[in-house]
C-alpha cells in the first residue's frame, strides 16, 4: 500500500499550533478521528504513551514518527503535522522536531506498518525532499510531493542478481526505523558512487533482502552495520567491514570506501559465540535509555536550583551591594535557602522520573517514595553519608521494576479486580516493598558515594589533572554516545556532593570541540571549502553555548582526524579546568552561566588553550579541500 492511499487532505496540517509532546499526540489523534480511523482516542493515547515513540531526529533531522499497536484502531491511516517553530521532544540531546507523522494500524497488520516505515525512511533520506515537505504551502502540494516521490522510487532499475560488488547487513534491536534508515543511507550513497549494491535488513520483527550464498560468494566485501547479534558464519573467508548502526546512517561513504580497500581484513568465523552477551547488551541499552530520560527530566530543576544558589554565593563572595553574608539581605538568603531546599528533593524526583519511564504513573509514585527512603538516614539519624544521585538512580530502578514484578504476580487475578489492582495493590505493595529494600541498601550506597566524593574532593593536583583528562576523553570519544552521557551524568552527580569542579570539566569538554573546529577553519582557510569555513564560524557560537552538534558535518568527512582533534582539545581544556579549581553548579548554559562560575577567567583560559591546540592539530593534519 502506498503512502498516498493512507493520507488525506483532512489529516495534514502544515502549520500546527503545538508546543510540547502531549499537544502533538493529542492533535495527531484528533486528525485521525476525522475519518474514524480510531475507535477510542483515550485508549489509543495511553497506548502511545506506553510505547516507545520512534524519534529519528538523530537519523534524518527534524523527523518524528509516532506509532502504537492496539485493537482500538478501525482502519489504517496516517496523519501528519508540520511545526514551523521547532519543539523539544524530551530528548537528552536537546534535539527538536519539525515534521511529525502518526501511523495508525490495526493490531494484526504489522507487515503494512513495516512497509510504510520503509517507504518513509527511503523518502526522507533525501534532505531536499524533506525540506520541500516542511515548506509545502498547502495539503494538496504536500500530497503531490509524496505522490511524485513514490513514482520516482518505482522507476529505480533493479540491479542484476548475484552480481553485486558490495553487500551489506543492517540490524538494530532498538527500532525498525534505524535499521531501514541505515540501509537506505548505504543504498543512496552506493547509487551515487555507481556501486552494484544490495543490503539485507534485520530488525526485531522483519528480515528483508536475505543475502544468498551466490551473492556472498561473488561479492568483494560485506559491510555489517549492526548493534545486535547476526549470523556471521556465512561471511567466513570474505572481507568484512564491521560498524555500528549510527555509522551506517552517518558515514555511509566512509564504509563503502573502506569496503574497496585492500587493508580491510578477511573475516574468520569463531564458533564459540556467547549468546548471553547480546541479551545482556539489550538489557543494558534499555536501562541506559531509562536512566537518560530520568536525568533529562531533572535537568531544568538542577539548572534553576544551581542558579539560585550560585547567585547567593556570588553576592556574598564578591561583597556585591554590600552583602557580606546571607543575613544581610532577605532576598539573597531566600535564594540560597530556596535553592538548597529544592535541590534536596532532586534525588527523590530523579528516582520518580526513572520509575515513571519503567512503569508509568505508578512507577513514579514507587520510585519517588524509594528515593525518599534513601534520604531517611540523613534526615533522622544525621548520617553524613548521603547516597546522593547514585541512590536516586538505584531507587528509581527498584521502584519501577518492583511495580512490574507485582503486576506479573497479580496477572492471574480476576478481571473485575483491575481497578483495585491499579489503585491500591500496585502502589501500596511497590512502595512498601521497594521502600524497605531501598532503605536497607541506603547505608551501603551512602558509604560508597561518600568514598567517591571524598576521594575527588581530596585529590592531589596530578590526580585532578588525570581526572580532567579522562572526563575530556569520555565527552568526545564516542561523539554524544553512551560514554559521553555517562560523563555528563557523573558531573551532575557531583554537583550534589559539592565537587562542582567536575561539572565544570564536563562543560569545558563539551564546549571545546566546536571551538577547535572554528579555530581551525579561521586559521587554515586554504584547507577548507567555502561552505566549511562558514560552518566553522557558526561553531564559535555553538561551542560557547555548549552545543556539540556543530561538528557533525565534518565528522562524516574525516571521522578519525576530527575525533582525535576533539579528544585532544577536550582533554586539555577539562584537565586545566580541574587543576584551576573552576566550578559550576549549573549543568547547562555554556557562556551564559560564566558569571555564576567559580574562577570564570581561568575557565576561559582553559577553553582558549584547548581550542587553539585542537584547532592547530586539525588544521595542520587536514588535507587541503577543493574549493
Amino acid at each position: 500500500m502506498k503512502l498516498t492511499e493512507l493520507l488525506c487532505l483532512e489529516r495534514i496540517d502544515l502549520n500546527a499550533n503545538v508546543i510540547n509532546k502531549n499537544d502533538v499526540i493529542n492533535y495527531l489523534i484528533e486528525l485521525m478521528m476525522v475519518n474514524d480511523n480510531i475507535i477510542d482516542k483515550n485508549v489509543y493515547k495511553q497506548e502511545i504513551l506506553n510505547s516507545k515513540i520512534q524519534n529519528i531526529n538523530e537519523i534524518i533531522g527534524g523527523i518524528t514518527i509516532v506509532y502504537a499497536k492496539t485493537e482500538v484502531v478501525n482502519k489504517p491511516g496516517i496523519s501528519v503535522i508540520v511545526v514551523k517553530n521547532k519543539i523539544d521532544y524530551d530528548s537528552l540531546d536537546e534535539l527538536s522536531t519539525r515534521l511529525i507523522f502518526m501511523i495508525v494500524m490495526p493490531e494484526d497488520n504489522e507487515d503494512l506498518y513495516l512497509d510504510i516505515i520503509q517507504q518513509l525512511s527511503q523518502m526522507l533520506m533525501d534532505h531536499n525532499f524533506k525540506e520541500q515537505l516542511i515548506n509545502a504551502n498547502s495539503p494538496n502540494e504536500f500530497l503531490s510531493l509524496i505522490s511524485m516521490k513514490e513514482l520516482e522510487i518505482e522507476k529505480i532499475i533493479e540491479k542484476p542478481k548475484d552480481c553485486y560488488e558490495i553487500l551489506a547487513v543492517t540490524a538494530c534491536p532498538l527500532g525498525i526505523v534505524q535499521t531501514f534508515t541505515a540501509a537506505k543511507s548505504l543504498e543512496k550513497m552506493a547509487d551515487e558512487m555507481n556501486i552494484l549494491f544490495k543490503v539485507e535488513i534485520q530488525s526485531a520483527a522483519v528480515f528483508e533482502n536475505i543475502l544468498t550464498k551466490d551473492e556472498i560468494k561473488n561479492a568483494k566485501c560485506i559491510i555489517v552495520v549492526a548493534d545486535k547479534h547476526i549470523d556471521m558464519s556465512r561471511f567466513n573467508g570474505k572481507r568484512v567491514v564491521m560498524a555500528k548502526i549510527t555509522d551506517g546512517i552517518n558515514n555511509a561513504e566512509m564504509l563503502l570506501k573502506q569496503a574497496f580497500s585492500n587493508e580491510t581484513p578477511i573475516y574468520n568465523f569463531q564458533t564459540e559465540t556467547n549468546k548471553k552477551t547480546d541479551k545482556n547488551l539489550a538489557i543494558l541499552k534499555t536501562l541506559y535509555a531509562q536512566l537518560s530520560e530520568g536525568i533529562n527530566k531533572i535537568l531544568p530543576i538542577l539548572v534553576a536550583t544551581g542558579a539560585l544558589i550560585s547567585i547567593a554565593t556570588l553576592a556574598v563572595s564578591y561583597n556585591l551591594f554590600n552583602i557580606s553574608s546571607l543575613v544581610d539581605n532577605v532576598w539573597i538568603a531566600n535564594s540560597y535557602v530556596f535553592g538548597n531546599a529544592i535541590q534536596g528533593m532532586v534525588v527523590a524526583l530523579l528516582a520518580g522520573f526513572i520509575g515513571n519511564t519503567i512503569s508509568s504513573q505508578i512507577g513514579f509514585a514507587s520510585g519517588f517514595c524509594c528515593g525518599v527512603a534513601t534520604q531517611l538516614n540523613s534526615i533522622y539519624l544525621n548520617d553524613p553519608n548521603n547516597p546522593g544521585i547514585l541512590g536516586g538512580i538505584i531507587a528509581g530502578f527498584i521502584g519501577g521494576y518492583m511495580v512490574i514484578a507485582i503486576q506479573k504476580l497479580c496477572k492471574d487475578m480476576p478481571k473485575q479486580f483491575d481497578e483495585v489492582k491499579s489503585m491500591i495493590i500496585y502502589p501500596i505493595l511497590s512502595i512498601m516493598i521497594g521502600g524497605l529494600i531501598t532503605y536497607l541498601l541506603s547505608p551501603y550506597m551512602g558509604d560508597f558515594n561518600h568514598i567517591i566524593a571524598v576521594f575527588i574532593a581530596e585529590m592531589s593536583l596530578l590526580l585532578k589533572l588525570l581526572l580532567g583528562i579522562i572526563i575530556g576523553i569520555m565527552m568526545t570519544i564516542d561523539m554524544k554516545g553512551p560514554t559521553n552521557k555517562m560523563a555528563y551524568i557523573f558531573g551532575i552527580s557531583q554537583i550534589l556532593e559539592g565537587n562542582i569542579d567536575v561539572m565544570a570539566a564536563v562543560m569545558a569538554g563539551g564546549m571545546v570541540p566546536p571551538l577547535a573546529i572554528a579555530v581551525a577553519t579561521s586559521l587554515f582557510e586554504d584547507k577548507f571549502t567555502n561552505q566549511e569555513i562558514v560552518m566553522g564560524q557558526e561553531n564559535f557560537l555553538k561551542g560557547l553555548l555548549f552545543i556539540f552538534d556543530g561538528i557533525t558535518p565534518l565528522i562524516y568527512k574525516d571521522f578519525q582526524l576530527v575525533r582525535v582533534t576533539c579528544i585532544a582539545a577536550s582533554s586539555i581544556a577539562s584537565g586545566l579546568v580541574m587543576i584551576y579549581n573552576c566550578g559550576i553548579m549549573i549543568p547547562q548554559g555554556g557562556i551564559f552561566v560564566l558569571p555564576l562560575m567559580v574562577h570564570p577567567l581561568r575557565f576561559l583560559v582553559a577553553l582558549l588553550a584547548g581550542s587553539i591546540c585542537g584547532g592547530a592539530i586539525y588544521g595542520l593534519w587536514k588535507e587541503k579541500s577543493d574549493k
